[in-house]
């Protein structure tokens, strides 16, 4: 027999798919790889392999073929869904939303037809609503998942798809693989049975989640100058209704970043990690003096957090992005000390954070607890009473929403800003304190973009067969993530010396290996900033050590 050749996959793809677009790009990607090498490695890497079912659900560029976002793609992986949510005997409806992206719309629209195409009931959030409206809705309307169609904070050419199971948190391991190999075992997308039929919902959610948001924050401090940017994305009108519901003074908002726009015209990447992303949000608070900037990533899930450099004179000269990890330890004292997380009630973060979180929940005599990366664990916590990652993700009401939520988030940490600003305090002040308490912990986070999930396994095999004997100077221990610590296996590289502990490990949803570093020094502390800067520096010189290994 024989072999079947990436020409014959392309061409059989393109008989199961119902898109016409789509099948006539690949159709006309398969003539020209007949002749041009460029274009035969661009079809084999499309139809070679199936985009991998994995955080959370889906996320990749959008074009033809079975390895892309297209809609061939989604009904098929939606069609595993439904065979899982069957053959589990699941009961109840899935709830459907997705961001404004380019063919968001389209492919919820898919996700709809084929879940009513297998009988079952279909509740659709009103268009471009953010990610945490989507995850809070699967547990107010008892779901039995919840699909949001997004790519986060992903670049403007990618598309995804995240789901939610009944309990309200993204979709985790083994199910994942699970639903995999059903989508495998899946008919061509064209085959798959699809029906009118799912019902349309008004703004009662979004209602019910801002009551709910707002309901969090104690009456008092609202009176701060707060800059805002939605970054093109889908968080904006939701932000600015809890805003207002909260009773906080008018947000100014970033204009040209305001309205959802999948081209994201003002940003290389519409990621608030990313350099420069904050830059207009950082222009707009020097010309009005802010006390806050936050800024939301398209889907509204993660919430960056920029506050004041103060001068001399105490007037303001610039403004600092905080860490994740910054942020997640104020948010954590705040709700610890103003009692909203209950005794015995569980702080949780990630491997990949900084130990800041431990020693504060010891201080206050809470347990706290470390996960994989990804909030899919973090939200599955028994007694989870707050939860934080470093990627700017922060869970302050896990009984609603059982995910990341920037909105709320954004919130807890403007109702912070205001009562600090009442006892003439700033958030860099309060850092500050709780590093007199707990010891000067900084972070330092490196991205090293990669070509694909095997070239980032290759670097990280290739690291742990030959580690580095010495980190900044100091000699270093390599271990293996997938047997660290009795945690689920996680991918990635633990290397720790005296003074550094660092992690390198595939980013879930970009083709990329992310490198996270951390140090901390015990208190007293003689001059603080100094401290900070060494310890900055530091893990600035093991970090460039580390990407110059992993690039060869």
């Amino acid at each position: 027999m024989a072999a079947v050749t990436v020409i014959d996959r392309a061409r059989a793809w393109i008989d199961g798919d119902p898109d016409a677009d789509d099948r006539a790009q690949l159709a006309a990607l398969t003539d020209a790889a007949v002749h041009d090498p460029v274009a035969a490695a661009e079809l084999a890497d499309r139809v070679d392999t199936d985009l991998a079912f994995g955080t959370a659900g889906l996320r990749g560029p959008m074009a033809a073929g079975p390895n892309r976002m297209n809609r061939a793609v989604v009904i098929r992986a939606t069609a595993g869904l439904a065979v899982y949510l069957t053959q589990h005997q699941v009961a109840g409806p899935v709830v459907i939303g997705h961001d404004a992206r380019w063919y968001s719309d389209v492919f919820a629209a898919d996700v709809a037809a084929v879940l009513r195409g297998a009988n079952r009931p279909v509740l659709l959030l009103p268009p471009r609503l953010p990610t945490p409206v989507l995850a809070f809705a699967v547990r107010h309307l008892g779901a039995a998942a919840g699909v949001m169609v997004t790519a986060s904070h992903n670049p403007a050419a990618d598309n995804g798809y995240k789901v939610y199971l009944a309990d309200g948190a993204q979709l985790a391991p083994p199910i994942d693989a699970e639903i995999a190999a059903l989508i495998a075992a899946s008919p061509a997308a064209v085959d798959v049975p699809r029906d009118d039929g799912a019902e349309q919902l008004g703004d009662e959610v979004a209602r019910a989640y801002l009551d709910r948001a707002v309901g969090l924050l104690d009456p008092g401090a609202r009176g701060i100058t707060v800059v805002h940017t939605a970054l093109h994305g889908v968080a904006g009108e939701v932000f600015h209704r809890a805003w207002a519901a909260a009773g906080f003074p008018d947000a100014v908002e970033v204009a040209e970043q305001a309205a959802p726009d999948p081209t994201f015209p003002t940003v290389r990447f519409p990621n608030p990690e990313e350099p420069g992303a904050l830059d207009l949000a950082r222009a707009r608070a020097l010309d009005v003096e802010a006390d806050l900037v936050l800024a939301h990533d398209p889907d509204g899930d993660r919430c960056a957090v920029m506050v004041p450099v103060m001068g001399r004179s105490g007037e303001i000269v610039d403004y600092r992005r905080l860490t994740g990890d910054e942020v997640g330890v104020l948010l954590a004292e705040h709700l610890l000390y103003s009692r909203r997380i209950p005794i015995g009630g569980v702080l949780a973060t990630t491997i990949v954070s900084s130990g800041a979180l431990a020693r504060l929940a010891a201080a206050a005599e809470q347990p706290c607890v470390l996960t994989p990366t990804g909030f899919k664990y973090l939200a599955r916590v028994p007694q989870l009473a707050y939860a934080y990652e470093e990627a700017l993700g922060y869970c302050v009401d896990p009984t609603a929403v059982a995910d990341k939520d920037g909105i709320t988030a954004a919130l807890v940490i403007a109702e912070m800003t205001a009562q600090s600003r009442d006892r003439g305090v700033r958030l860099a002040e309060r850092l500050d304190s709780i590093a007199a308490r707990i010891g000067a912990h900084v972070s330092v986070a490196r991205s090293v973009p990669v070509t694909s999930p095997a070239a980032a396994a290759a670097a990280l095999d290739a690291l742990l067969d030959s580690p580095p004997r010495t980190l900044a100077g100091d000699p270093a221990q390599a271990q293996n993530l997938l047997q660290f610590a009795d945690l689920p296996p996680t991918m990635g590289v633990l290397l720790t010396t005296e003074r550094v502990r660092a992690i390198v490990r595939p980013s879930g949803t970009e083709p990329k290996l992310k490198i996270y570093l951390h140090a901390v020094a015990d208190p007293p502390f003689l001059d603080l900033a100094a401290i900070r800067a060494s310890l900055a520096a530091l893990l600035d010189g093991a970090g460039e050590e580390l990407q110059e290994r992993i690039t060869g």
